[in-house]
């Protein structure tokens, strides 16, 4: 079995043409553990390997439980991930709109997350036990962002910051964007991802990610939800 330095529990598309665009755009394929040739996106302007440099490693995905190190085995893990996805329900929304995110754009799902906050904050919950206290760089790292009291305190509890109440699902498509660059590389991604983006969005499954020691993360399973 591969060792994989640290795990992650992901929403990963199901395999399909917006799999397939999104594994392209990244330039890394989490299902089939392989690189992939950028596509050809007009009016960009930046190339699409500079724009998407930053979350390349990690694959195409909407975050629930945050990259951990396992405290236990990883069989542990996979019996418990698989008991969880058994209990919960999916969640469903409209659609996904492409947001600005600060200085970086996503897919974030439209309407009522309420559910999907749900799923994640469980997944966090649930899993806790399997993840090892971060050491002290890793909060130290965590903490040059100025983190709010309540970021602080799930820092503290949950290894990460933004989960729970400071939680928001997305899915990353750029690193850090000048602001000149940000309305065009919207303007050219949005014609492309229209047709492609699922409506409505549907998160029912939770797919378990490992860290290879490249730093780059591979799809290991996807556990469909069924409560």
């Amino acid at each position: 079995m591969t060792h994989y330095s640290r795990y992650a529990v992901y929403y990963a598309p199901e395999p399909g043409p917006f799999a397939d665009f999104t594994a392209q755009w990244l330039g890394w394929d989490a299902s089939a553990g392989s690189a992939r040739e950028h596509p050809e996106v007009p009016g960009l302007p930046l190339p699409v390997s500079e724009i998407t440099a930053t979350p390349r490693k990690y694959g195409f995905h909407g975050t629930l439980k945050p990259p951990f190190r396992l405290s236990g085995s990883r069989a542990a893990l996979e019996a418990d991930l698989a008991a969880l996805a058994a209990m919960l329900r999916p969640a469903e929304m409209p659609g996904l709109a492409l947001t600005r995110l600060g200085s970086f754009l996503a897919l974030t799902p439209e309407g009522d997350t309420t559910g999907l906050a749900e799923i994640a904050a469980e997944t966090v919950r649930a899993l806790d036990p399997h993840r090892a206290p971060p050491s002290e760089d890793e909060l130290a790292r965590r903490r040059k962002a100025s983190l709010t009291p309540t970021q602080e305190e799930n820092l503290l509890r949950w290894g990460y910051p933004y989960v729970m109440d400071d939680f928001r699902f997305h899915l990353t498509l750029t690193g850090r964007l000048p602001r000149e660059h940000m309305e065009p590389t919207m303007a050219a991604l949005a014609p492309v991802l229209a047709p492609l983006a699922p409506r409505p969005f549907r998160l029912d499954a939770l797919c378990l990610f490992g860290e290879d020691a490249a730093g780059r993360f591979h799809l290991l399973h996807r556990y469909a939800l069924t409560g």
